[in-house]
C-alpha cells in the first residue's frame, strides 16, 4: 500500500491550492480516503474524508465550504480542493487509507498560506 501526495506550495490569503493523493498497492475504488493536516506545534487533525465511490464526503467545520475533496477510481488518485485558503490553514496535509485494519499514510504535502 503506497500513497502519495502531491500538490502543495506556497499561496497568498484567499488563493488556492489542489492537493492530489496517488494510490497503489490496494484495490482503490473499494476504500475511503481521508486527509488530515498537522501544523506545528499542533496534533494531527481531520480535515475531510470521502467514501470509497465518492458518494458521501464529510468535512472540519474549519474547512467546510472552502475545502471540497473528490476521486477518480479510474486513476486512483483522490483530490482536495481548498479555495479561500487562510494563514491557519497552513499545515502538512497527509492522506490515508485503512487496509486490512492497518492505517496507512503519505508522506505529507506541505501547503504554507501567507502573504
Amino acid at each position: 500500500v503506497q500513497l502519495v501526495e502531491s500538490g502543495g506550495g506556497l499561496v497568498q490569503p484567499g488563493g488556492s491550492l489542489t492537493l492530489s493523493c496517488a494510490a497503489s498497492g490496494f484495490t482503490f475504488s473499494g476504500y475511503r480516503i481521508w486527509w488530515y493536516r498537522q501544523a506545528p506545534g499542533k496534533e494531527r487533525e481531520l480535515v475531510a474524508t470521502l467514501s470509497s465511490l465518492g458518494g458521501s464526503a464529510d468535512y472540519s467545520d474549519s474547512v467546510k465550504g472552502r475545502f471540497t475533496i473528490s476521486r477518480d477510481n479510474v486513476k486512483n488518485t483522490v483530490y482536495l480542493q481548498m479555495n479561500s485558503l487562510k494563514p491557519e490553514d497552513t499545515a502538512v496535509y497527509y492522506c490515508k487509507v485503512r487496509w486490512n485494519s492497518l492505517d496507512y499514510w503519505g508522506q505529507g504535502t506541505q501547503v504554507t498560506v501567507s502573504s
